[in-house]
């Protein structure tokens, strides 16, 4: 199983965004929420459905939500991808 990264996230926010979207997870903004960093739900709605669509996953919606961190949802991404592969 690979390992989603924050790296993969800021390509997932600029496929969901545009490309000329300039964020940038550095360890500060990785922390900070989506919300904060100047993402609209349906922005981060976007991101939630290339995710789950890519990683064949399903991303839950009160978990994954504007209110969380990058770092939050890169975590959450982590977690569901270990449990699809578990018997």
């Amino acid at each position: 199983m690979a390992t989603f990264t924050l790296t993969d996230l800021v390509e997932y926010v600029r496929r969901g965004a545009g490309e000329d979207d300039p964020l940038v997870l550095d360890g500060r903004t990785a922390e900070t929420t989506f919300a904060d960093l100047g993402y609209d739900s349906i922005a981060i709605m976007e991101v939630m459905l290339l995710v789950e669509r890519d990683l064949g996953i399903k991303l839950p919606d009160e978990k994954a939500d504007k209110s969380a961190t990058p770092e939050q949802f890169v975590d959450l991404v982590n977690e569901l991808l270990s449990e699809s592969v578990q018997p």
